[in-house]
Order: C-alpha cells, then sequence, then structure tokens
C-alpha cells in the first residue's frame, strides 16, 4: 500500500469510528474465508458491517476520536464489527461468537464509553433501535384503542341493558 491508500484508509476508519453507535473488536485468527463470508452477512442484515485493517492504522485513526479507548484491543489479527445501531454489531458479534469460537470478542465502544468482554455481551442483551420503535408504537397504539372501546362500551351497554328489560318484560 503506498501512502495515498494509507492515508485514505486512516480518512476511512475515522470515519466509522466517529459516525459508528458502537463498535466491537475481535480476534479473527482460524476464521476460514466461508465463515468470515457469514460473519459479514450476518452484520449487513442487521444494518453493521464488518471490517478489517491494520492495527497500527486503526490506532492512528482513533486519535482525537472519542472510542480512542479501544485501541488498547488493537493487537493481532482484529476485526471490527460497527453499526450506526448502538446495539447491532454487538449482536451480531455475540452471535456469532457463540456458534464459532474462532472469534474472540475482546471489547469494544459505545461513543465514549469503552466496553470490556462483559460489557460487549451486556449491550448485545438490550433491545435494538427497532424493537424499541416497535415498543413505543405499541404504547402509542394502546391508548387509542382503549378509548375506540371506552366509547364503543357505552353503546353496547345501553343495548344489553335494554335487551335484558325487554326479556323481563316478556317472561312477565
Amino acid at each position: 500500500m503506498d501512502r495515498a491508500q494509507k492515508e485514505k484508509l486512516v480518512e476511512e476508519l475515522g470515519q466509522i469510528f466517529e459516525s459508528s453507535g458502537v463498535v466491537v473488536v475481535s480476534h479473527y485468527e482460524g476464521l476460514t474465508v466461508a465463515e468470515m463470508q457469514d460473519l459479514r452477512a450476518r452484520a449487513r442484515e442487521a444494518g453493521g458491517s464488518v471490517r478489517v485493517a491494520k492495527n497500527r492504522l486503526a490506532k492512528i485513526a482513533l486519535e482525537g476520536k472519542p472510542c480512542a479507548s479501544i485501541a488498547e484491543f488493537l493487537t493481532g489479527m482484529t476485526v471490527l464489527t460497527y453499526s450506526e445501531d448502538p446495539v447491532a454489531a454487538a449482536k451480531v458479534a455475540e452471535e456469532f461468537a457463540k456458534g464459532n469460537s474462532k472469534l474472540e470478542i475482546l471489547g469494544g465502544a459505545m461513543g465514549e464509553n469503552a466496553l470490556d468482554r462483559a460489557g460487549v455481551a451486556a449491550v448485545s442483551k438490550m433491545p435494538s433501535r427497532d424493537e424499541l420503535i416497535a415498543t413505543i408504537a405499541g404504547m402509542i397504539g394502546a391508548p387509542a384503542s382503549n378509548i375506540a372501546g371506552a366509547i364503543g362500551a357505552p353503546a353496547s351497554n345501553i343495548a344489553s341493558i335494554l335487551s335484558t328489560i325487554e326479556e323481563k318484560a316478556e317472561a312477565a
């Protein structure tokens, strides 16, 4: 790689570190090409990405960034899993690591917060942005359906009372 390519790569990595909601750093030694493609596909489906970069260039890109604390994890064969959604990349990495022992999660960063191995596991158990939006939409919709039920209830109550009165009148 010549100097211009390295500068471009450092700039791309810097943008990744700035704009990502979460970055997970893992060792991937021993992963086959097919397994790495599977990891990339899973990340893509969740709205994230996977990037293998030279540690030295990634450390340069981290200088002055909020997640600079992950520089300590950049040793050996590392892969970055990242996403704008603060949970998606952690979920993908955790799920993949459960099924493949060759991916060893080291830690990561969520904005300015450094995450150790346990922190990444905790983040992966949180609901994703889409799940939260669905929950909020359900909560907003519930009062509206309750109001509609309450508005319709008096009419049905009056109808049942009238039919009961009518039945009693016929019986008498």
